[in-house]
């Protein structure tokens, strides 16, 4: 997995590579958002990482870039996590065609459940013969939620 991670502050970017690092995975590190579009051109990230506010250029800017630049057809989708200061800042990341956000303070375990939330969505449910969905036949084990990740849906040592 290459992540691409847009902060300007240090402690985010260890904590993010201290969340997601394996043999697997790699980073790229961009401290202003301006240069998030044309690292992406090089290489395309599994997913962006986008601190709400970082330098002359934050999360929500850089994210609406890259959502013009995809529905332009110059770059593919880029599943972007957003890390939001406030509880506030929800709408804007919201707007802006996130994926997914987490709250500052970061906690590793909501880290790696965000990235894989939103790198392996649940599937759509199948309709039956009729084209109906049946809602009972919901797998009461998997607790795992479609779409952002919200501040509620975090463990309570996420902040």
């Amino acid at each position: 997995m290459h992540v691409l991670l847009a902060t300007d502050a240090q402690w985010v970017v260890d904590e993010i590579v201290a969340a997601l690092s394996g043999p697997d995975t790699s980073f790229t590190v961009c401290r202003n958002g301006r240069d998030v579009v044309p690292v992406v051109e090089k290489r395309t990230p599994d997913i962006a990482i986008l601190d709400m506010q970082s330098g002359s250029m934050g999360g929500m800017a850089v994210t609406m870039n890259l959502r013009l630049d995809e529905s332009a057809g110059a770059l593919p989708h880029i599943p972007v996590l957003m890390l939001l200061d406030r509880a506030a800042d929800v709408f804007l990341a919201r707007r802006s065609g996130t994926d997914g956000w987490l709250m500052k303070p970061l906690n590793p375990l909501a880290i790696q459940r965000a990235v894989h939330q939103i790198l392996n969505p649940p599937a759509p449910p199948v309709p039956d013969g009729d084209g109906q969905i049946d809602t009972d036949e919901t797998d009461e084990t998997d607790k795992t939620t479609a779409g952002p990740v919200t501040p509620e849906e975090q463990p309570a040592a996420a902040g």
